[in-house]
């Protein structure tokens, strides 16, 4: 099921709602949702402590039970860190994000996970600008994947988090130490069923 059907212009369906909305997006005539992060729009809690950030533009739905949910993002990359994500949220200080992200002056895949504070994980040039990204959940037990060509998937992580049976998936637009960008999600597909092991994709 993509999302994003039943949505026009700035007009969504009653499944999805805004977290930070931001002044600028649409679904065009595509069914492409097309966001303009703000200046140093971010979701990070620093482990150093001091330093929270939750103002990007995060577009979700409800999802019960065990999911994969999967996207294509591309960004308008000006500035480190400029992302587009695929995003899980139980709870404001428990969340979990896979992007593809403008880092070291090339598109690259990252992926934070937050149980109140955030780390950082850097796992690879993306080669593309436009790739597809993974979220897959069994239980408390999530696995990150990406792929260049939505055929052959490379595992980013595998990771437990304590979350409730209803959780928040949805895509987030970031533009962190920068002045805004664009990201342009083809779609946000979710379905429930899911079998096997999640670190596999079939």
């Amino acid at each position: 099921m993509n999302v994003f059907e039943g949505c026009s212009r700035q007009s969504l369906s009653k499944e999805l709602s805004w977290i930070n909305e931001p002044k600028s997006w649409e679904v065009n005539e595509h069914q492409q949702l097309v966001v303009q992060a703000p200046p140093m729009g971010d979701f990070f809690i620093d482990p150093a402590g001091g330093n929270t950030k939750n103002s990007a533009p995060f577009l979700y739905t409800l999802v019960e039970g065990d999911f994969y949910a999967v996207t294509r993002v591309a960004v308008d990359m000006k500035q480190t860190y400029d992302s587009g994500c695929l995003m899980i949220m139980a709870g404001e200080d428990h969340w979990a994000k896979l992007c593809s992200e403008f880092f070291d002056d090339m598109p690259s895949i990252l992926s934070v996970v937050t149980r109140g504070a955030s780390d950082d994980c850097v796992s690879s040039d993306a080669q593309i600008v436009r790739p597809f990204l993974r979220i897959a959940r069994a239980g408390n037990s999530f696995a990150f994947h990406y792929s260049m060509d939505g055929v052959k998937w490379k595992m980013v992580r595998y990771f437990g988090m304590d979350v409730p049976a209803t959780i928040k998936v949805g895509v987030v637009a970031q533009s962190p130490i920068g002045e805004g960008s664009t990201a342009t999600f083809d779609y946000l597909k979710i379905s429930t069923n899911v079998i096997g092991d999640i670190r596999s994709v079939n």
